[in-house]
């Protein structure tokens, strides 16, 4: 039990003996249930629209179940100010470690003071918490998510008109991304190959808003694109929506992240050139354990520093895949991320690959 638990139920014994008696069995519950050792997980999470939260929040709380620890899990639905008050609604629960999935790294610092405050440990999973003195941070090496999505690029279309499709403003790892695509491009835009036509980031990675952006591109630029770097399948997904309406779906090389079904999709009917498959189980697996472990007071196993702002962050970055038309099988469906049936919904039988 935390040094939380300890003060509120030193509290609650002292304001109810002077007014009734209450039974220890009683007290244990209205302090949210459970036995001294109960360990307890705070779960702070952006949001649940994207597929792939939805998959962390499944993979993630039964990982921590097989740990013996109960997960508590609040999503903030990309509000920074809803988030930082879960997060403050979590503390006061009494939780034992607080994992955070920010909305905004620069918001949800100030979080982690409050955490420490309370004798709480806080772990950054797959976004960074920043400026801040974050315990530890795991995620996959997002730099190097956007070194693969420019080469791949690259290699489909290594000349033309690029336009640049950024991730949201507020996410570290859009960032980092950018970071990655960058350096492989830079060396290729300096000596005239490649012409940056358009540079934008989106809002809360909405596909709404990316296929907005790409409408005004297109209009603006007359359709002459050759190729978008978008930074995850959602905004990927927005973009071919408003290049298939000018006929140009599968004519532009586009990139991806996450894996998503339809993403995967989009790749196997050649609107999509590929995508970053990152093992959520993996990620999941590995963050409940850096969770508990920081709830006990061990040490974590890391592999990395990275800077946050303020410090320089004990780190576990997992190795992420490249996925295309060619390896889909391999890596996605014979992984069990998707079934054959999802990724290959609408493609003519003859041209699903052979299972074993």
């Amino acid at each position: 039990m935390n040094i939380k638990k300890i003060l509120t139920f030193a509290l609650v014994l002292t304001m109810l003996f002077g007014v009734t008696t209450v039974t220890n069995a009683g007290m244990f519950d209205w302090l949210g249930g459970g036995s001294d050792d109960e360990l307890v997980i705070g779960f702070s999470m952006d949001n649940l629209r994207l597929e792939r939260w939805q998959k962390d929040k499944k993979a993630f709380v039964k990982q921590a179940e097989k740990l013996g620890a109960k997960v508590k899990v609040l999503s903030a639905n990309s509000n920074d100010q809803k988030q930082v008050s879960q997060a403050q609604n979590l503390l006061t629960q009494g939780v034992d470690v607080l994992v955070i999935i920010p909305h905004n790294g620069k918001v949800m610092g100030s979080v982690v003071e409050e955490a420490h405050a309370s004798g709480v440990k806080v772990l950054a999973y797959d976004r960074m918490v920043q400026n801040a003195k974050t315990d530890a941070y795991i995620s996959y090496d997002n730099v190097k998510v956007g070194e693969m999505q420019a080469k791949a690029v690259l290699e489909r279309q290594p000349t033309g008109k690029y336009f640049l499709l950024g991730g949201s403003p507020t996410d570290p790892n859009a960032k980092m991304f950018r970071e990655g695509q960058m350096n492989v491009l830079e060396p290729h835009i300096e000596n005239g190959d490649i012409e940056v036509i358009g540079d934008q980031w989106v809002k809360n990675w909405s596909p709404q808003e990316a296929m907005s952006i790409m409408e005004n591109a297109l209009t603006r630029i007359g359709n002459d694109i050759d190729a978008v770097v978008a930074s995850n399948d959602s905004t990927a997904g927005g973009a071919i929506e408003a290049l298939s309406a000018q006929g140009l779906a599968g004519d532009v090389v586009i990139s991806g992240q996450d894996a998503t079904v339809a993403g995967c999709n989009r790749i196997v009917k050649d609107t999509q050139a590929m995508t970053i498959y990152k093992p959520i189980n993996k990620l999941a697996k590995q963050g409940a354990k850096m969770a508990v472990k920081l709830a006990k007071g061990k040490e974590v196993n890391t592999n990395a520093k990275v800077d946050n702002g303020q410090i320089k962050v004990p780190s576990l970055l997992l190795e992420p895949i490249l996925v295309n038309k060619d390896n889909m099988k391999e890596t996605i469906i014979d992984s069990g991320y998707h079934t054959m049936e999802e990724v290959y919904k609408g493609v003519p039988k003859s041209k699903w690959p052979e299972q074993e």
